[in-house]
């Protein structure tokens, strides 16, 4: 449990750094993904898996290692971030950001490291760790993201039922309930196909005026930005008016969970035992109502070794002090 007794974000990480080195490189005849590497060149090797999918990196995920003691190595999945092009589809997949993540770590000639993620990034983590064993020191992982259909149908239905109820999760206006986007996505989700000429999926996945695409990526987004933290944080809700950052969140997302990610359901729990060797740790926000505690509990409850913390008065945002002070701990332990 935790407590963050009236300390701030900046409290309890370390201070901005500006990366070492940065790269392209080309993965595919159509894919080539922005790379990152900052901190200490001899340090303890980390890479850092984005949210979304389609969320693509930020400074201050740098921000959760000690810059001394820690390489710190990020990248931009395909489609997202400074990775080009900018919110395609075509090869774009769960499949092919794990083969990514290895030729990224033999590019930079890294024998193994520590796989940190959260969210999304929480999934990929473990898919990787699952195909690469031997690759990964240790896994940190925030806001158990396992990717199953009552997972996607909790966030694009449930929530958004309780939503039109008058339990505000931080929309300023009431167009998810005037116009039902999210409704619609948990009926594709259960159809399991594009249907329905208003459907903010087909909207985003398929060809149409950018205006409507635009306007479409953006609610998308701030469905998802207004449930991220426990308190409502207003530069969370802007994110979604940056349309270059939307147009990749949403329509990435939106691909994947569509197509169940590429991989069949509960494939993480079902190969869980891949990973009984490997160090795990969890953080996970009590209210957390994007990736519910439950996902995090089953995965420690598969993997006992695990240790698995509680943070009291957090929702889902890495961004939150309570779950950031407790991630840096962790980084600081390992490190």
């Amino acid at each position: 449990m935790s407590r963050t007794g009236g300390k701030t974000f900046a409290d309890v990480v370390y201070p901005c750094i500006p990366p070492r080195e940065t790269g392209m490189l080309k993965v595919t005849d159509i894919h080539t993904l922005y790379w990152e590497v900052s901190g200490l060149a001899t340090g303890e090797p980390v890479v850092v898996l984005h949210g979304g999918p389609g969320g693509g990196t930020d400074p201050d995920y740098r921000r959760y290692f000690n810059p001394e003691k820690y390489n710190i190595v990020m990248l931009d999945q395909r489609g997202c971030g400074k990775s080009t092009p900018h919110a395609e589809l075509q090869d774009n997949n769960t499949q092919a950001l794990v083969g990514d993540i290895e030729t990224l770590r033999k590019h930079l000639e890294i024998e193994k490291w520590f796989v940190f993620g959260g969210s999304w990034g929480s999934t990929l983590s473990l898919i990787y760790a699952i195909h690469h064993p031997d690759r990964v020191k240790a896994l940190i992982l925030r806001g158990i993201f396992m990717c199953r259909r009552s997972e996607l149908l909790w966030f694009y239905q449930v929530t958004f039922c309780i939503n039109t109820d008058n339990v505000n999760f931080g929309q300023s206006h009431p167009l998810w309930v005037t116009t039902n986007p999210v409704l619609e996505v948990s009926i594709l989700l259960r159809n399991s196909s594009l249907t329905g000429k208003s459907c903010i999926c087909k909207i985003l996945i398929c060809f149409c005026s950018s205006s409507v695409r635009e306007s479409a990526a953006r609610e998308w987004c701030l469905w998802e930005m207004s449930t991220s933290k426990l308190i409502p944080d207003t530069k969370y809700l802007d994110k979604a008016d940056n349309l270059e950052f939307a147009a990749a969140f949403s329509r990435i997302e939106c691909h994947y969970f569509v197509n169940h990610i590429f991989v069949e359901e509960g494939f993480i729990l079902k190969k869980a035992q891949i990973l009984k060797d490997i160090p795990i740790f969890i953080v996970q926000g009590r209210y957390d109502v994007v990736c519910p505690m439950k996902s995090a509990w089953e995965l420690h409850t598969a993997l006992p070794h695990s240790k698995l913390t509680v943070v009291a008065d957090a929702g889902h945002s890495m961004g939150e002090v309570g779950i950031a002070e407790k991630l840096v701990e962790v980084t600081d332990q390992l490190a």
